[in-house]
């Protein structure tokens, strides 16, 4: 196949990528024995029946067929590839797609996956995939202790030389990716992040990530199924996070309430036989709710990243401990951290704990909050794993 042609079959895997509510399997089914160009003119066409056929659909998709049809008009498939490489953006697709031999090298560890992407938009070096790999997912509504575990087991990871692979999402995924992001601050060749998303890659989703993503996207390695100008979208997530648990050799949940999208990954892990674990919390808090049900269900517990690293079959030896950089407490200050026992506190709780008065009390707080060993929130403090 030539260059031309290579390019317009890409350009076409790219923009039936872009097409409205063109999901996973919809792709995978017009790509079945086509190339993309042609998929491409089955999509496109606005002829409802040939889709239909196409798609394996047994309802009307008439308002598909005119939708797509719409969304196609001026858009060129080379000038779409062309956009993507300007970005710095790779489309990679599936071996079974028929783009020729020459087609950009895809994850081989998504090959046999049993719903792998047709198509993935990628930015930074896929050599990543190559190494060991650990999924930390969680609530984005985490708590500061949970947070602060996150970041502790993405640093600790990273530098033992295991990849993170997490969401970008607010919460304990972009904790685990700072963590992953210290480490190698402080050890330029531990193992780098690895962010799976939902949405183009050049729309960071929360947009107050948009920092993390260009980290990571400069450090370590982006993957989406979504082309460029993508927006986030509900059905995107529960897609994005079976990718997340593909990429894994181990997932790690670190707190999860009752119902949410880090059981959906864990769900996806289970199908692909990848070992599940979870980070014990309390029974009190409902962010930790998830978490307990698996304990419960015989998920093995993590307590530090040495669980981990045992999981994984890597000898211990091979930790390197990242040196936390907060300033150290005072000898006072080190008396109340102690009082909070990782549970949150008021003022008058640990007044009581600690039997000092409150003056000397709120001052030694307020130290504890500057250098980050303290995080506070309505009147509660809590104790924090990192800065």
């Amino acid at each position: 196949m030539s260059g031309a042609a290579l390019d317009a079959e890409l350009g076409a895997a790219a923009a039936l990528a872009g097409l409205p509510g063109m999901g996973p399997r919809r792709l995978r089914a017009l790509v079945d024995r086509r190339t993309p160009g042609e998929a491409w003119a089955v999509a496109t066409a606005g002829h409802a029946g040939r889709l239909r056929l196409a798609l394996g659909a047994p309802d009307d998709v008439g308002p598909l067929a005119r939708a797509w049809e719409a969304a196609a008009r001026g858009v060129d498939p080379v000038g779409v590839l062309a956009a993507h490489h300007a970005a710095g953006v790779a489309v990679r697709t599936h071996p079974a797609v028929a783009v020729g031999p020459a087609a950009p090298a895809y994850p081989a560890c998504l090959v046999e996956d049993p719903e792998p992407p047709a198509v993935l938009f990628t930015t930074g070096d896929l050599a990543i995939l190559e190494g060991p790999r650990v999924a930390i997912v969680g609530t984005r509504r985490c708590t500061g202790t949970g947070g602060g575990m996150a970041r502790e087991l993405g640093r600790e990871l990273s530098a033992a030389g295991v990849h993170i692979v997490s969401g970008l999402a607010l919460g304990i995924d972009g904790a685990a990716h700072r963590g992953s992001l210290d480490a190698r601050a402080g050890h330029p060749d531990a193992a780098r992040p690895v962010g799976v998303v939902g949405s183009g890659l050049d729309v960071p989703y929360p947009s107050r990530h948009r920092d993390l993503w260009a980290t990571v996207a400069g450090e370590g390695l982006l993957l989406s199924e979504a082309p460029l100008g993508a927006h986030p979208a509900g059905w995107r997530f529960p897609a994005r996070n079976r990718i997340i648990a593909a990429l894994a050799h181990v997932v790690v949940v670190v707190e999860s309430h009752a119902v949410g999208g880090s059981l959906h990954t864990v769900h996806e892990a289970i199908r692909r036989d990848i070992d599940v674990m979870a980070v014990p919390g309390s029974v009190r808090s409902p962010a930790a709710a998830g978490v307990n049900q698996l304990l419960a269900e015989g998920c093995t517990p993590v307590r530090d990243a040495s669980d981990v690293l045992v999981a994984l079959g890597l000898r211990r030896g091979r930790r390197r401990a990242a040196a936390d950089p907060r300033p150290v407490p005072s000898e006072l200050e080190a008396a109340v951290l102690e009082a909070f026992d990782w549970e949150p506190a008021t003022l008058e709780h640990l007044a009581v704990r600690t039997g000092l008065a409150l003056p000397d009390l709120a001052v030694a707080l307020e130290r504890l909050v500057a250098d980050g060993w303290v995080g506070t929130d309505g009147g509660w403090y809590e104790r924090r794993a990192t800065a």
